[in-house]
């Protein structure tokens, strides 16, 4: 059967970065427990146990497993149906000298669970620096258009100006928030380690002739080895499957994040005053020839829409969970953990991509303002008469009337907003005139819209992002590659 007769997970054929397929690939997968064999038969020699030198030699030759070895796996596997079972049955076959001592003590569990634990922290892994340069280089944009005054909506409905930059601070914020989340949900990750079939680590301590010292230390060396810092000291035979719910809501908050970013560009898009990157040869449409459709960010909403809902699967499974375990939450994490995975990724790569070009028509945002600030700068006009003693009464009532006449003609009849010509030819407003371009220029409308984008960057952005720069993780000058 042709590949192309078979169903493939377009986060996998299609969105996904390499790095992040191959974490959750069936040879990362089996090699991982092979290095989990490895490691508990190197610690448990190192604790005197008889094993020869041999065997974690012919382990260590072996670790990755080799696309020959497949088969095996699998045909193991059909008869015991049981896929641990087969893959040390596999390891067997390629390390014979290790046949005996591969998996001695431990349940199932222990490679199962354990790589798990290590791929959601390598997961994470790869996911924090992707992170940490979109934020970067949204920051840069921000700064760069932190002055450039636009409309700001509330209700979806033109309000009291903003800036570009301003703006882009909001979704960088949320950003910053995101990868606080990544960040807390990667440190507060530990290791299940060695706790045999129900978590009371009775198999070890038999194996240690009831040395409790040996099973600590055996324990804490497999841990070590694996990279963490700690280990869970309480566990069922599985580790809490409230570990998953937490990664898993750090990474579907962050896909809401994503859609409320492509929502606004979107928007944008469709007012004509910024677009997402558009490559030369880009068609926007099979029948409009002029489209410039917003593709990458309508993908973001839509595999941002997919990420925000994964977590619920993680919570229901945690839930069903029966005293020391059950079987009903392997099939769906199978699925929901590297769909999670891969669909962040997916995100990142999109957010890259998009915040490596954006476009901005500053003509067309400054016509769009001077369509609404008329209206805005009454409050402004009104002040500026008082001042020179007018009445504050007759002035607002001078401006209802012209204003809705001006309203008349934008909604009536489809013309451009003419208050500010009723207003130039309107004798009560003569004493203000000298200084009523003044009064209307964009720029005293933004507040301290500017100023705001640079303590933001220096306050929050800035120190979130150190580490990530001192670790050389940034890549602010790539621009990420799409996949179709």
């Amino acid at each position: 059967m042709s590949p192309n007769d078979v169903y493939q997970d377009p986060l996998n054929s299609r969105y996904a970065s390499h790095e992040m397929k191959y974490l959750f690939s069936p040879r990362n997968r089996f090699s991982t427990w092979r290095q989990l064999w490895l490691w508990l038969a190197q610690s448990e020699k190192e604790l005197g146990l008889d094993i020869s030198d041999e065997a974690i030699q012919q382990m260590q030759a072996h670790q990755v497993i080799q696309d020959e070895e497949f088969p095996i796996a699998a045909e193991e596997e059909k008869k015991r149906r049981h896929d641990v079972m087969a893959h040390v049955h596999t390891f067997g076959l390629r390390a014979p000298a290790a046949a005996g001592i591969i998996h001695w003590g431990a349940t199932s569990c222990y490679c199962t669970d354990n790589a798990d634990l290590i791929f959601l922290r390598d997961g994470l892994d790869i996911l924090l620096p992707k992170l940490a340069t979109v934020i970067e280089k949204l920051s840069t944009f921000a700064k760069e258009h932190k002055s450039l005054p636009c409309l700001a909506y509330t209700h979806l409905q033109p309000a009291q100006l903003t800036t570009v930059g301003k703006r882009a601070c909001l979704w960088i914020q949320d950003l910053l928030m995101d990868l606080r989340n990544f960040e807390r949900a990667r440190n507060d990750l530990r290791f299940r380690g060695v706790k045999g079939t129900t978590g009371t680590q009775a198999s070890f301590l038999q194996i240690f002739a009831g040395d409790h010292s040996k099973v600590e230390k055996l324990d804490e060396l497999v841990t070590q080895k694996a990279g963490f810092e700690s280990a869970f000291i309480i566990s069922s035979q599985t580790y809490t499957r409230k570990i998953d719910g937490d990664v898993l809501n750090a990474l579907g908050s962050f896909g809401a994040t994503c859609e409320r970013i492509g929502q606004d560009i979107r928007h944008l898009a469709a007012f004509k005053e910024l677009e997402e990157p558009f490559e030369t040869m880009q068609i926007g449409s099979s029948a409009m020839a002029y489209k410039r459709n917003p593709m990458r960010s309508e993908r973001l909403c839509s595999l941002g829409r997919k990420l925000q809902n994964l977590p619920k699967d993680a919570i229901d499974t945690y839930a069903a969970q029966w005293f020391e375990r059950t079987l009903d939450d392997s099939a769906i994490r199978r699925i929901c953990i590297p769909q999670a995975y891969l669909c962040a990724d997916a995100n990142l790569i999109l957010l890259n991509n998009i915040s490596s070009g954006m476009v901005v028509y500053p003509a067309v945002i400054a016509k769009r303002v001077a369509a609404e600030l008329p209206f805005m700068a009454t409050e402004n006009i009104i002040m500026a008469l008082v001042a020179r003693g007018g009445s504050r009464q007759e002035a607002h009532e001078q401006i209802r009337v012209l204003s809705h006449e001006a309203g008349a003609q934008v909604k009536q009849f489809g013309l451009e907003n003419d208050l500010i010509e009723r207003i130039r030819k309107t004798p009560f407003f003569d004493p203000i005139l000298p200084k009523l371009d003044e009064l209307l220029d964009p720029t005293t409308f933004v507040g301290r819209a500017p100023e705001q984008v640079v303590a933001f960057y220096e306050r929050d952005v800035t120190p979130a992002l150190k580490k990530y720069y001192d670790e050389g993780k940034l890549k602010v000058e790539e621009t990420a590659e799409l996949n179709v």
